[in-house]
């Protein structure tokens, strides 16, 4: 695992509730992507935990999902939303009102999980997250899958809602914002680079391999990462959407991505 040099880990308690966090805002994604990311969790997550969806719609979610309201982001009317709501994972709705407590692993509606994430709970550190692939000298991480402490850091999103302007200004979108706030703490650290993979990048075959051969599972992955304009539903049958890395289809999605 890589990380800052002004990381200072911290051990996760070893019984310390485990938390899973998925976010459904809008009509984008359906239940089906909130039961499908459960039912990948409960595959490839040992023992115990609580499965959680912040959601502004929970009809058709199945019912080992506790769905709660996503708490207040507060942002100004008309502005892009770009994530932001990601942000209210930190909001302290999730311990007082809520009554969650532990270490939390946010994931993506979107993502597949192909190997064990019981890991993800394992190794040491307070905050982690996936390193940027396409920047690596970056110290932004993708949200796609963090790592943290329910209720550790409410200024996050106490910060984000005083100085919306400015930290709109300087960071484009909430995963900048995010991955700055740790690491101005010293608590910025990255996953193993081989768990998270993305589809895009690492999956499909390099140019003009991509014409001949399927898209793979790299070696060492955990879960796959779709960002872009591209989803499962997309790479299980093949498209592209538009995106210049046009992949064959992937019909081994389907034995992963399901209830």
């Amino acid at each position: 695992m890589s990380a800052p040099a002004t990381t200072t880990p911290a051990t996760t308690p070893a019984n310390s509730e485990r938390v899973i966090l998925c976010m459904k805002w809008g009509t984008k994604y359906g239940p089906e992507y909130v039961n499908r990311l459960y039912a990948m969790v409960r595959r490839h997550l040992r023992g115990d935990f609580r499965f959680v969806c912040l959601t502004d719609r929970g009809e058709g979610v199945r019912p080992e999902v506790e769905c709660l309201p996503i708490p207040p982001l507060d942002l100004p009317p008309g502005s892009p939303e770009r994530g932001w709501t990601k942000l209210t994972t930190f909001s302290d709705d999730l311990v007082g009102k809520y009554g969650l407590r532990g270490t939390a692993l946010f994931l993506d509606l979107d993502v597949v999980i192909v190997g064990d994430i019981t890991p993800f709970f394992e190794v040491p550190g307070e905050f982690l997250i996936i390193h940027d692939w396409k920047r690596p000298w970056r110290i932004t991480g993708n949200s796609s899958v963090y790592r943290f402490t329910l209720g550790a850091h409410p200024e996050v999103l106490a910060k984000f809602r005083r100085e919306f302007d400015a930290i709109r200004a300087k960071f484009r979108n909430e995963q900048a914002y995010l991955s700055d706030e740790m690491h101005q703490k010293g608590l910025l650290a990255y996953w193993d680079a081989r768990w998270c993979a993305s589809f895009k990048y690492h999956s499909i075959p390099r140019w003009p391999l991509n014409y001949f051969q399927a898209p793979s599972i790299p070696e060492g992955a955990r879960i796959l990462i779709f960002h872009g304009v591209m989803n499962p539903p997309d790479a299980l049958a093949g498209r592209s959407n538009g995106n210049w890395r046009k992949p064959k289809p992937a019909p081994w999605i389907a034995d992963h991505w399901h209830e």
